[in-house]
């Protein structure tokens, strides 16, 4: 019979506009002809006199004003499943202003009415009326409810009773209750719903059936969501949160707006506020040239530049149609801030062009971001990968001193501490050849940053893991104990952007990453907040996914590290640190690009080994790491 209710009810729903009002028309026509009848019986209290003819000429005279009394105020555009208390405004008068011309078409053509009939009539239509569509409207959300998700919303401040009222008429939502830490809100009732405490969230979501809970509380910090994300995490709910208040501030989100929880708030990372003449130093009315323009790292330096004043920004990149994005996206703000923003299709191992646009423009800093970093792909295309990380890097640090560049910040990785895969062997490379032009005491102040993973660029294992857990599983993990550091993209670019302002020539700097994260600990975590168990194996029954293990890549580490032996010092930013490292003589790195050279323009695989193998700083020869995981010099299957 439920299904029966329910199926005919979408029926109803499916039905055109034209075709609804057709039908609340009829049965208005229906409702008001029986509310006379009865009011004629009520005051006569007989049927045949109730049906006497005069009476009911009198009421034809004046259906079809109440009817266009309805349409003209606008019943029959309200949508019935979501009618409010103003509707009776509307039937009131579309029923008590017909009853006078009731009276007076009696009178005037001489029929017979109690006088009494007209107003009893009234006062029943006016509840007929109201209580079918609102009788409609309950019978709907009785039988939509069984198809809405129950949700319990954390937080019964501001915006979590905005987001109860946004979600009051949604299609999918249906609030059952609030939480808040609140106790002095604690047993209120907002909307019809009561306020619990954070204790009482256990019991709620068997009591209520709720299968979600939605965090309504922009203004914590991520530390405290992260903590209660912590307290959420055993319970079988999705967890989805509410935009923060930097997001509803901008306007670029609004308090409706769900989403799944980040893994932002998961890690409970707060940015610290940046120092803004560091941000100023190199970027202020200035020149600035940033390659790989288009990249995740790339696209956020010149998000944070172009909010920091400069007079140029040139937009370097490999790739037309990433250049094209990041263009299109910055263009307005560049020309309502007055910057100069010009987007240069190219290559980093184009020296000759390199030279000519840092002289043309007169480049006062340049952010090296372009680089091939996906170490599998890296792994199985050696020579692509030397060439742009490491020939490419030289290209343009060779330009920027013929320029007279007085700034360059190499954007360099944690997989370039005692390297294990080609990709962090080319940006050690890329690093040695940055210190190598600093020890010639050129005009250019360069300087290195390095940092670990960054969450949500290309590539990246979070959004793996999104989509696997989407899918139902399994989430893939390469080994049970890897651990890797984590970091937002505009934080990393902002620390970034930063060390240029702290930069001496030569210096490596390294962005404080916070504690490595347990990959497999991570996999298990989103499992859970997405309302799913995690297991491990291939077997996964309902409600659960699956976390395997496969293997370790080629190259790949357990860990990562930030630094090859030295110790880090601390600067005036909290979470950037310097150290000064061993490095190479300008000759004697010329001798081992020479030989890299040589090798790529053979193909020479293994010639190019050699060469990667034999530059001293490059490898720990004695590295646990390396002996654990197998070095990028003993793989064979290579594309050139």
């Amino acid at each position: 019979m439920r299904n029966f209710r329910a199926t005919t009810l979408h029926w109803l729903l499916g039905l055109p506009r034209a075709k609804k009002r057709a039908i609340q028309i009829a049965a208005d026509v229906i409702i008001l002809c029986g509310c006379f009848l009865v009011s004629m019986f009520l005051r006569l209290d007989s049927l045949s006199l109730a049906l006497s003819v005069e009476p009911w000429l009198a009421f034809i005279v004046t259906l079809p004003i109440t009817l266009a009394l309805f349409i003209r105020l606008g019943l029959y555009r309200a949508v019935v499943r979501y009618i409010s208390a103003r509707a009776f405004r509307v039937i009131a008068i579309g029923v008590f202003c017909p009853v006078l011309i009731m009276l007076v078409a009696a009178q005037m053509l001489g029929l017979w009415l109690p006088r009494s009939v007209p107003f009893i009539y009234a006062m029943v239509a006016f509840l007929a009326v109201g209580a079918v569509r609102f009788s409609m409207r309950t019978i709907y959300r009785v039988v939509d409810s069984s198809t809405r998700t129950k949700v319990l919303i954390y937080g019964a401040g501001e915006s979590g009773r905005q987001l109860f009222h946004s979600l009051h008429h949604s299609s999918q939502y249906q609030p059952v209750g609030f939480i808040d830490d609140n106790p002095l809100l604690r047993r209120a009732v907002i909307g019809g719903l009561s306020v619990y405490g954070k204790n009482d969230i256990i019991d709620l979501v068997s009591a209520l059936g709720a299968e979600t809970v939605l965090l309504a509380m922009p203004r914590i910090t991520r530390a405290q969501r992260a903590e209660l994300m912590e307290f959420l995490e055993p319970l079988p709910v999705t967890v989805q949160t509410i935009p923060s208040m930097l997001d509803l501030i901008s306007g670029t989100a609004d308090v409706d707006d769900i989403r799944a929880v980040s893994i932002e708030d998961i890690l409970g990372r707060d940015p610290v506020p940046p120092h803004r003449e560091l941000m100023n130093a190199n970027i202020k009315g200035r020149t600035v040239f940033v390659s790989g323009a288009g990249g995740s790292i790339g696209s956020e330096l010149c998000r944070q530049i172009i909010d920091n004043g400069p007079a140029r920004l040139l937009l370097f990149e490999h790739s037309e149609f990433a250049l094209y994005l990041i263009e299109q996206e910055l263009r307005k703000k560049a020309e309502t801030s007055g910057v100069d923003l010009i987007p240069v299709v190219g290559s980093v191992r184009d020296g000759e062009r390199l030279k000519w646009l840092l002289g043309k423009f007169a480049v006062d800093t340049v952010y090296h971001a372009a680089a091939y970093k996906h170490v599998p792909m890296v792994e199985q295309n050696m020579i692509e990968g030397v060439r742009n990380n490491i020939f490419g890097t030289k290209a343009l640090a060779d330009a920027s001193v013929h320029a007279g560049v007085k700034s360059f910040i190499l954007i360099s990785t944690d997989k370039a501490v005692r390297p294990t895969n080609l990709m962090g062997a080319s940006k050690r490379m890329a690093e040695l050849i940055c210190q190598a032009h600093a020890r010639t005491g050129a005009g250019t102040l360069f300087s290195m940053v390095r940092f670990g993973n960054v969450l949500g660029s290309s590539g990246s294992v979070i959004p793996l893991f999104s989509k696997q857990i989407e899918t139902g599983g399994p989430v893939t993990v390469t080994h049970p104990e890897i651990t890797r550091y984590f970091m937002t993209i505009p934080e990393a670019a902002q620390l970034v952007i930063q060390t240029g302002g702290l930069a001496k020539g030569g210096d490596v700097f390294l962005l404080d990453m916070g504690a490595p994260v347990r990959i497999a600990d991570l996999a298990a975590r989103m499992i859970r907040l997405s309302g799913k168990t995690p297991v491990t194996g291939r077997d996964a029954k309902q409600g659960e996914i699956a976390i395997e293990f496969t293997e370790l890549r080629p190259g790949e580490k357990l860990y990562e590290e930030l630094f090859i032996g030295a110790t880090a010092q601390a600067t005036k930013h909290p979470r950037i640190l310097t150290l000064r490292e061993d490095s190479l003589s300008p000759e004697d790195l010329s001798l081992h690009i020479e030989v890299m050279a040589a090798a790529c323009e053979m193909n020479d695989l293994e010639a190019l080994r050699r060469a990667m193998r034999d530059a001293p700083t490059l490898y720990d020869p004695n590295s646990e790491v390396v002996d654990r995981t197998g070095s990028i010099l003993a793989q064979r299957s290579h594309v050139a």
